[in-house]
């Protein structure tokens, strides 16, 4: 029966619900600043270093080890390419004027085994195209100086798929941000309902009446 009750309040005072959702969508969307376009460039790269030269036929573990250093340097040059250095490195490559700090922010990596992914987002296309590339060739060509425990000679990264740019799409947090808060104006609004509902002392039925103590005899159905 309070179900029934409760449901029955909204039912009559849906429109102060809706009129706060429609409120809230309109205050959303009257505040909303446009979403600027990123552009995301992702590449990869085969990491490997290569094997010591054997003198004479004899068993070796080398394969092995060379294999295994290759994961860990996969491991190294994922944090080598988030760097400032590294950044430094790729502005002065790329020969633009743009801060190392803002390419730094700008560049994620991922790994998987023996490959290294590399992410970079930037509003300019144009200007991504050519941070792609110098961060693509300072990865091949400087690897070595940025880790000198490999003794800079034998670290190889081979850039298996080309920088390759797309839009990057609106993230979860813009995506939900209307949703959230239309729920939370209906709730809002519901809440607003229930209030209402509470402080209004009218007598309205019978089940009014009973709640302060008035038996009720009859009632006079509606027409």
């Amino acid at each position: 029966m309070e179900a029934r009750r409760a449901l029955k309040i909204v039912i009559k005072r849906w429109w102060l619900i809706a009129l706060v959702v429609v409120l809230v969508g309109a205050i959303h969307f009257a505040t909303a600043k446009p979403t600027p376009t990123f552009y995301v460039a992702t590449m990869k790269f085969s990491v490997g270093v290569v094997p010591e030269p054997k003198n004479g036929e004899y068993y070796t573990y080398d394969r092995y080890y060379t294999w295994l250093t290759s994961e860990y340097l996969v491991d190294d040059l994922a944090e080598v390419v988030r760097s400032s250095v590294f950044a430094k490195e790729v502005a002065k490559r790329s020969g633009l004027t743009v801060p190392p700090g803002a390419i730094q922010a700008s560049t994620q990596t991922g790994r998987l085994h023996r490959i290294l992914t590399v992410s970079i987002a930037w509003s300019d296309r144009n200007q991504l195209r050519k941070i792609a590339e110098a961060a693509a060739a300072t990865l091949q060509d400087e690897n070595a100086n940025f880790l000198p425990s490999l003794g800079g000679t034998n670290a190889r990264a081979f850039l298996i798929d080309p920088p390759s740019i797309g839009v990057r799409g609106p993230g979860l947090r813009q995506k939900l941000e209307l949703p959230v808060r239309l729920t939370l104006a209906f709730i809002a609004g519901l809440i607003l309902v229930l209030l209402w509902e509470y402080l209004d002392d009218s007598v309205r039925d019978a089940a009014d009446l009973e709640a302060i103590g008035i038996p009720v005899i009859g009632v006079i159905p509606k027409k």
